[in-house]
């Protein structure tokens, strides 16, 4: 399994009406940066089955870079 299927994994199990920050992400899905999730759900190609629009900053906002058309 590469990368971006780890992380796929982990934000498809994110329940409707919760969230998760990139970096909690990177955690359970054992990789070590952050930003790399952030580039695996830019390149998201099924938001429908995972949904992207769950894994939020530390800060609590959405990152500026967001896709699918728009927050």
């Amino acid at each position: 399994m590469n990368t971006f299927d780890k992380i796929y994994k982990v934000v498809e199990k994110i329940p409707e009406g919760k969230i998760l920050t990139y970096k909690e992400v990177s955690i359970l899905a054992n990789v070590n940066n952050p930003r790399i999730v952030g580039y695996a759900l830019h390149s998201n190609k099924t938001p429908q089955q995972i949904p992207c629009h769950r894994v939020i900053k530390s800060n609590g906002k959405f990152a500026e870079g967001y896709a699918f058309g728009g927050k």
